[in-house]
C-alpha cells in the first residue's frame, strides 16, 4: 500500500477499529468533512476491525482515505494481498495483465473489479443445481 503522509499517519493512529474520522480530534478532521454535505461520508478514513464484516473491496482499497481500508492493528492501509484474500482469492494467486503497466494501482483495480471467486463458485453451483436432470431413458440430440 502507498505510504501515508505525516497527517494521515496521525489520522490512522487516532482511528479505532471499525471507527471513522468522526473519532478524531478536531484538528485532524478534513475541511471537507466539516461542511454540511461532507459529514455523510462516514466510512472514508476508516479502520477495519477483526470482528464483523470486511468492507466492500473497491479499486482504491490500498488508499487509506477512500473507505474503511485502514488495517485493524497496523498504521497503514491494507495490502494488495490482504484485499485479495478478503475477496476470496487464493493466497498464492498471481495477478498479471500483459496489457497494463504492472503496478499497485493496476493490480488493485483488478482485485476491486473482480467478482469474488468464492461468490462465482457458489453462483455457478446453484445454476448447475437448478438445471433439469438428464433422463437416461431419453435420447438427447
Amino acid at each position: 500500500a502507498p505510504s501515508l503522509s505525516k497527517k494521515n499517519m496521525q489520522r490512522i493512529r487516532a482511528s479505532i477499529p471499525n471507527g471513522t474520522w468522526r473519532d478524531w480530534p478536531e484538528e485532524l478532521v478534513l475541511p471537507c468533512h466539516k461542511k454540511k454535505g461532507g459529514a455523510t461520508y462516514s466510512s472514508v478514513y476508516g479502520r477495519m476491525s477483526w470482528k464483523g464484516l470486511a468492507p466492500t473491496i473497491t479499486t482504491q482499497f490500498i488508499c487509506y482515505g477512500t473507505g474503511r481500508f485502514g488495517h485493524p492493528e497496523q498504521d497503514r492501509a491494507i495490502s494488495l494481498r490482504e484485499g485479495a484474500l478478503i475477496q476470496s482469492f487464493p493466497a498464492n494467486y498471481v495477478f498479471y495483465d500483459p496489457s497494463t503497466e504492472f503496478n499497485q494501482r493496476s493490480i488493485a483495480k483488478h482485485i476491486g473489479n473482480a467478482v469474488p471467486p468464492r461468490l462465482g463458485e457458489i453462483v455457478g453451483e446453484s445454476i448447475i443445481l437448478s438445471l433439469p436432470k438428464k433422463r437416461k431413458d431419453k435420447k438427447h440430440v
